[in-house]
């Protein structure tokens, strides 16, 4: 027998998808895991996605690449030195446009890095996908409880049938 991925039920609207999951993670089911054909507005937090690595991450890149974009054409100016009309080495106003590219580039960047890497993608296959009922075109709500240390499958699948929804799915993996 597969190894199980989690036990998933399957509801017929957001709202009931909303209730399902507050329902759970009161009872103490904390490892939960929602698939929507469209994004569901609450259910982050009731999932317990509440960490935005990725605006610290485009942050964190957008300002490294502006002091990268400064200091490359100051070191630039102080190495090969060319002193026209009296103007200063360390033009600030000159430098502008391209800290302003680098730190945008910085910050694409990061944040595009910290995407993939928070989804854990590329990931071309998933267990849920080969599962009897799943398909987000046909506009159904998909809730998973997923096993951990002190997982009781009979325990779950009780707590899942107490939500009546349409189907409960064993997902292997």
């Amino acid at each position: 027998m597969a190894e199980l991925y989690a036990l998933m039920a399957e509801f017929e609207s957001p709202g009931r998808l909303l209730d399902a999951a507050r329902r759970l993670r009161s009872q103490g089911w904390n490892r939960l895991e929602a698939f929507t054909p469209f994004p569901v507005e609450g259910l982050d937090r009731l999932l317990g996605y509440t960490d935005n690595a990725v605006a610290r991450a485009m942050m964190i890149g957008g300002t490294v690449g502006a002091l990268a974009a400064f200091l490359m054409q100051a070191g630039i100016n102080l190495a090969y030195p060319l002193w026209i009309g009296g103007r200063p080495l360390i033009a600030v106003p000159a430098f502008m446009l391209i800290c302003f590219e680098m730190l945008v580039l910085g910050a694409v960047l990061s944040g595009i890095a910290t995407m993939f890497i928070a989804n854990r993608l590329p990931r071309l296959n998933h267990p849920v996908f080969a599962a009897d009922r799943f398909d987000l075109s046909a506009e159904r709500f998909f809730l998973a409880i997923l096993p951990d240390a002190g997982f009781d499958r009979d325990a779950a699948g009780k707590a899942l049938a107490a939500l009546t929804p349409r189907a409960i799915i064993e997902v292997q993996l």
